[in-house]
């Protein structure tokens, strides 16, 4: 799984792929509707591969919580409630047991859970790199 193409952008919904890039923009595909749009450095661009989560310890970069997810639903989506919080943070509590509960809120849990919904519908996460690390 490669997360340095897709992208988080501040005030948009969903996820996006980066198609090209110049040094004032970067042009990206909503992974939602396909549609294509500009968005500018300052709009509040990351890249799923640069966010971490905070854990008791250190943070865990989010591909290792998408990975634990992906693992207790067996590829298939997830079924957990989004809108309800105490269910969310059981959830989490299942796939990073030590995730931070005074700094990891909510919101945060949510966007995790609705983002690796539309990484597996566009089949864009799987578990071989780590099985070929392993080997």
């Amino acid at each position: 799984m490669d997360l340095s193409k897709i992208l988080s952008v501040t005030g948009k919904s969903g996820l996006f792929r980066l198609l090209s890039h110049n040094k004032n923009s970067f042009i990206v595909e909503s992974l939602t509707d396909g549609s294509r749009l500009p968005v500018f450095p300052n709009d509040g661009v990351a890249t799923l591969d640069n966010i971490s989560i905070f854990t008791e310890d250190d943070d865990v970069p989010l591909q290792e919580v998408l990975l634990s997810i992906y693992k207790k639903e067996n590829g298939a989506k997830s079924s957990v409630n989004v809108t309800d919080g105490n269910a969310l943070k059981a959830y989490f509590a299942e796939v990073l047991p030590n995730y931070d509960r005074e700094r990891v809120y909510v919101s945060n849990m949510k966007k995790v859970v609705l983002w690796y919904n539309q990484l597996v519908e566009k089949q864009l996460i799987d578990d071989k790199q780590e099985e070929k690390a392993e080997n």
